[in-house]
This record gives structure tokens, C-alpha cells and sequence, in this order.
């Protein structure tokens, strides 16, 4: 990871102030529709590069944290919009069968403030967790303030240590990186729960 980054600064720092916007906050947005977007590593590439005065620093944070917010409430529309009639499909139903769908409401209905908060922190789940948040009926306003919370404190922290950096930017940089590989094994903890409790109440549907 570490070459691929000096490669994307030596790239970042020959474009023009605005294209660097464009390119961290078009990261930061597609994070919610394809997990795998390294969007952890261009914000703090972004916030390195305004460490070195290539761009502003108040400015990076805010194109990340609203790029990234405005992904996640698309998806999180997309699910209000769309999710309750997919999961009356047959494909839906596969997926996620009335009763689970039910207990899944509940569910959100309860905890999803918290779980929304949480998941921004968490790889893949901060893509899965909107849209359920849609399709469970979730209000618009429960939904984006955690969102938009976690997403400030997450990327405001990362655009941060970048732009302070300096002759620490190798450490704060494998930090980073560390975080990143400790948050996807907590994802991957909590996947498999959800699997768990996936084929348990599937099962328990059936009875």
C-alpha cells in the first residue's frame, strides 16, 4: 500500500487545485457504492497534499465529508425508494424473507441511530447499512445525522493527520493503514454475526 500512495501523491500533486478536489471527493462519494474504493487513502492523501499547500485544507475535509455523505443518503434514498418492492420479488425474498424483513425493522426502528454510527467506521458496511436504513422506512433526518456525524469525525480525523504530518507522515501513514486492516477484521467479525443471525431467523421463518 505504501508504494501505491507515493504513486498517488506524486500523480495528486501534478494536477491542478481543482481536479485534486474532484478526484478525493469522486473516492470519497463511490466508497458507498463500491466498498473496495480506497476512499480512507485518498483522504489522507488529500489531507497530506494540504499539509504541502497544494490545497486547502478546510476545503479537502469539506469536499470529502460532503461527497461521502451525499453517497451514503443516494443509497440510503435508493433503499426508501425502491427496497420494499425488490424485497417483494422472488430475488428478494431469497434474500431476505417477510419475517426477517420484519424483525429487521425492528430492529432499525430501535438501534438504527446507533448502527448507522457505527458502520461509518466500518468498511462495506458503510455501504450496506444505508440502504436498509432506506428500506426498513427509517426517517430521512434519523438516518443522515448519524451519517453525517460519524463521516465528519472519521474523515475530519483522517484529512487531519494528514495535513499535520509532516516528518511523521511514514508513521501517521502506517497507522492508518493499521486502522484500516483492524477496522475490515471488526467488518468481518460483525459479517459473520449478521450471517448468523441471516440462517437463524431464515430458519426459524420456516417453522
Amino acid at each position: 500500500m505504501g508504494g501505491f500512495i507515493d504513486r498517488l501523491i506524486e500523480w495528486m500533486q501534478g494536477l491542478p487545485e481543482a481536479l485534486v478536489y474532484v478526484v478525493i471527493g469522486a473516492f470519497a462519494g463511490l466508497e458507498n457504492f463500491f466498498p473496495p474504493v480506497p476512499a480512507d487513502v485518498i483522504a489522507l492523501t488529500g489531507g497530506f497534499l494540504a499539509g504541502q499547500g497544494v490545497v486547502n485544507p478546510w476545503m479537502a475535509f469539506l469536499i470529502v465529508w460532503a461527497c461521502n455523505v451525499g453517497g451514503a443518503l443516494v443509497i440510503y434514498l435508493i433503499g426508501r425508494k425502491y427496497g420494499d418492492a425488490f424485497f417483494r420479488t422472488r430475488a428478494g425474498r431469497f434474500l431476505l424473507q417477510p419475517k426477517q424483513m420484519e424483525r429487521l425493522s425492528g430492529f432499525y426502528d430501535k438501534h438504527g441511530v446507533k448502527v448507522i454510527f457505527i458502520s461509518r467506521f466500518l468498511p462495506a458496511f458503510r455501504a450496506v447499512v444505508p440502504i436498509f436504513a432506506g428500506t426498513s422506512g427509517m426517517s430521512f433526518w434519523r438516518a443522515a445525522v448519524p451519517i453525517a456525524v460519524a463521516s465528519a469525525a472519521w474523515y475530519g480525523l483522517i484529512v487531519y493527520l494528514g495535513a499535520t504530518a509532516g516528518e511523521n507522515w511514514e508513521q501517521i501513514r502506517a497507522s492508518v493503514e493499521a486502522s484500516g486492516r483492524y477496522l475490515a477484521i471488526a467488518a468481518a467479525v460483525l459479517g459473520a454475526i449478521v450471517l448468523w443471525w441471516w440462517y437463524r431467523s431464515r430458519k426459524e421463518s420456516r417453522e
